[in-house]
């Protein structure tokens, strides 16, 4: 593979995965927290009452609801990009470390 190649492939791969992320975060609810990248001014006081906030900081906000579609909900009170949070991936969690 050539250096050309990798430059067209990495930024392919990245965004691919950044859109299996989005798609994943809108049609399920199986994330127990989302990360809002880049949240609007006010966005914190938009948010509804059974949201919980796991971290803040200038360019994201991790929260946490048990309500059915909260990341439609986040989009919909001004999020721009929603991603879910705390999902195991692919290979199943470890007994010990």
């Amino acid at each position: 593979m050539t250096i050309r190649s990798l430059l067209i492939a990495l930024p392919c791969l990245f965004f691919g995965w950044i859109a299996i992320l989005l798609v994943v975060a809108v049609s399920t609810d199986d994330a127990p927290a989302y990360v809002v990248l880049f949240p609007p001014k006010g966005f914190v006081a938009a948010l509804p009452e059974t949201a919980s906030i796991l971290s803040l900081s200038d360019y994201s906000i991790t929260v946490s609801a048990n309500e059915t579609g909260f990341a439609r909900a986040l989009y919909n009170r001004g999020a721009l990009v929603v991603l879910p949070a705390g999902l195991p991936g692919c290979l199943p969690v470890p007994n010990s470390l």
